[in-house]
């Protein structure tokens, strides 16, 4: 069986239509929209709305930690353009979600990243396309369990939760041989972005039913350039499968 695993593609449609080739299935662990591109303040929601320069001064505001001043200069900006902001949002979101399904392989077996909007995403899937978050499936005989979202942060990104929620999905996918999420079990080594210098958040929960149930694998993304890609803990390989908007490439899993 081999399986080919992606993670925060971010927009980046065209190298996902070829992502399963040569595998039996895909599994995306979520965050299919852009919002904005760090590294091309050209594209993503914000940009469309509002203009590279406006997304540059708004990432640089993040960028600083400067979060208050970042929430300040968006109010502007949607005060602006008028009319209901959400709607704005969710008119460009549904565009990059209709594409990123049209482009999606099948079959394939999602969950949501904290980028992620979860109720848009039914009108959108087509035959094939599996969404499993809270719950297990088997492939080739193995069993997968996944986890959607992310925890409450500062960046108050569309598909956050409090802990106590988050490890209820946890507790409710139980003993796997692979446990898929979107975000990294709270292990400091797997949350530091090396280039934005920060930590992100990890679970608590995830790190204790590693320790607890030991799966073959963890595998995660959400962190895009970890200090450490893997880490092993006890009999579990934890695996963060790479950032798919910047690399095109799948992670392979093969047994």
């Amino acid at each position: 069986m081999r399986v080919h695993v992606v993670s925060d593609v971010h927009g980046r449609a065209e190298a996902l239509r070829g992502s399963a080739d040569g595998a039996d299935a895909l599994i995306c662990l979520g965050d299919l929209l852009l919002f904005v591109d760090y590294a091309d303040h050209g594209r993503g929601i914000f940009s469309d709305l509002f203009g590279p320069d406006a997304a540059r001064e708004f990432i640089a505001l993040r960028t600083a930690q400067r979060f208050d001043e970042a929430r300040a200069m968006s109010a502007r900006l949607w005060a602006g353009l008028g009319g209901d902001p959400a709607q704005h949002v969710e008119a460009a979101a549904s565009r990059q979600y209709a594409e990123m399904f049209a482009a999606l392989p099948t079959p394939s077996y999602l969950t949501y990243g904290n980028v992620d909007i979860p109720r848009m995403w039914r009108e959108h899937l087509r035959p094939g396309q599996h969404v499993l978050d809270g719950e297990t499936v088997e492939l080739g005989g193995w069993s997968f369990g996944f986890v959607g979202g992310g925890l409450r942060s500062v960046y108050r990104t569309p598909y956050e939760l409090d802990d106590d929620v988050y490890a209820a999905k946890v507790a409710a996918v139980g003993k796997v041989d692979v446990l898929c999420a979107h975000i990294p079990p709270a292990v400091p080594e797997l949350l530091f972005d090396t280039v934005a210098r920060r930590m992100e958040r990890g679970s608590e929960a995830l790190l204790e039913a590693v320790r607890q149930t030991q799966p073959r694998y963890v595998l995660f993304g959400h962190v895009h350039q970890p200090l450490a890609r893997q880490v092993r803990i006890g009999a579990t390989q934890c695996v963060n499968v790479g950032h798919f908007r910047a690399t095109g490439k799948p992670h392979v899993l093969e047994w």
